[in-house]
């Protein structure tokens, strides 16, 4: 296993880090789609799908709506970005509730239309963030990475209070502490790197803190939908790794979010 997910990293990091940083325009947003839709043909199964037929059509939905957010310019707006935003507040609600929540969303169309609250936001986010200029994208994917490192090692460590013990056991309050407290460091460099000034750099904190928070959410919501489901991956897409949805769920909600405040801000 050790070895696949190396020999899996090893062409998979070149890969990402060219078309995320080497890539911009049309060609970017046509990179992050076809992330997007393989993640959307994860979450079909998430959802319930079995058929290999109706799972395409769902993808071939997804497809669409991107396809028009394309065309209209939507890439660039930030309705999309609210949308994701309001999203999210009720997957918070449904995380937090899980299971007696689950009779809300447990049908096939409830968890494909969360899918697209979640999914068509993520791609928004990404052309916004790589638009606005790729330094703030460097910092949204280092922030969540750092948060998961910082989490992982800190929980492993001191983790006590789980934080929650019916969709996640293995998580802990320590562990987002730490996420957040490796989250924050990297705002304060950035905001030195960036020259943000007091004020500035005050408000890159503050964002930071929420998106890192938010990040743990898109972890939960993955991992309340395979619970659901009794998954272990979300696929086998990633040797070694699992599924394209179980190395993107925390930045389903992190980008977005960022992008929308980013936005706000500037």
């Amino acid at each position: 296993m050790l070895k696949q997910r190396i020999i899996t990293a090893a062409w998979l990091a070149p890969l990402t880090l060219l078309g995320l940083f080497g890539l911009e325009g049309t060609p970017f947003a046509l990179f992050t789609a076809v992330v997007v839709l393989l993640a959307g043909w994860e979450w079909t199964r998430l959802a319930g799908l079995e058929s290999p037929r109706c799972r395409g059509l769902a993808v071939a939905a997804l497809g669409g709506a991107m396809l028009l957010l394309g065309l209209a310019g939507s890439t660039q707006a930030i309705w999309p970005l609210y949308l994701g935003a309001l999203g999210w507040l009720l997957n918070l609600y449904w995380v937090t509730g899980y299971p007696a929540r689950s009779v809300q969303w447990h049908s096939t169309g409830a968890r494909l239309a969360m899918g697209a609250w979640v999914l068509l936001p993520t791609w928004v986010g990404f052309s916004v963030l790589r638009e606005s200029g790729a330094v703030w994208l460097l910092f949204v994917l280092l922030l969540v990475w750092g948060a998961d490192i910082g989490a992982y090692f800190v929980g492993r460590a001191l983790g006590r209070r789980k934080l929650a013990p019916s969709v996640s056991p293995g998580k802990s309050w320590e562990g987002v502490a730490g996420g957040v407290l490796v989250s924050a460091l990297l705002a304060v460099l950035f905001a030195a790197w960036q020259g943000l000034g007091v004020i500035g750099g005050l408000v890159l904190l503050a964002v930071t803190i929420v998106v890192t928070l938010a990040s743990v959410l898109g972890d939960l919501l993955e991992s309340m939908l395979k619970r659901h489901r009794g998954l272990k991956d979300s696929s086998q897409l990633l040797p070694g790794h699992g599924g394209i949805l179980d190395r993107i769920d925390s930045l389903t909600a992190a980008v977005p979010l960022f992008a929308l405040l980013h936005l706000g801000v500037s």
